[in-house]
């Protein structure tokens, strides 16, 4: 392996896809948009929502806009299906603004790693929904999801 392999590499096995799924959501979990970053290509091209960015100097820019207004942010994500390369994932996450409004994002992700399993595309979907905070469901301490909390199936989302 070489600094700029991220094993799992494609193409993937039903195993490798679902770890490769974990680990990007245990990644955006921490929060720490230059951790996030290295998982991309230098080049990787990216649609978020109605946004298009090139290269990791711009993730890492759009990470820290994130993050600065979407606060307490949880994040699960499951994969939806795979073939070779590519990958397609659903995702929820959490999240309330400045004035404590909390939202239910829903999303969906197209994903296509190069051979060195670094993501050379992303294309993602979401929408906000308006929740209560007696609605959230992702309660875990800041960090990765813990091991034993259900994923979006088996929460019924």
């Amino acid at each position: 392996m070489t600094m700029s392999e991220r094993p799992p590499l494609p193409p993937f096995t039903m195993e490798t896809a679902v770890q490769k799924v974990r680990m990007a959501e245990n990644a955006w979990n921490s929060r720490d948009p230059v951790k996030v970053s290295l998982a991309y290509t230098g080049d990787s091209s990216w649609r978020n929502r109605g946004e298009y960015l090139q290269g990791r100097d711009a993730i890492v820019a759009f990470l820290r806009r994130k993050w600065a207004r979407e606060l307490d942010y949880r994040l699960v994500k499951e994969l939806w299906g795979f073939r070779d390369n590519r990958m397609a994932v659903r995702f929820k996450y959490e999240w309330h603004d400045d004035s404590g409004h909390w939202f239910r994002a829903h999303g969906n992700e197209l994903w296509e790693f190069d051979e060195h399993g670094l993501m050379r595309r992303r294309e993602a979907s979401i929408n906000d929904v308006p929740i209560l905070a007696s609605e959230r469901k992702f309660l875990w301490d800041q960090g990765p999801r813990p091991e034993d909390h259900p994923g979006l199936t088996e929460m019924g989302l």
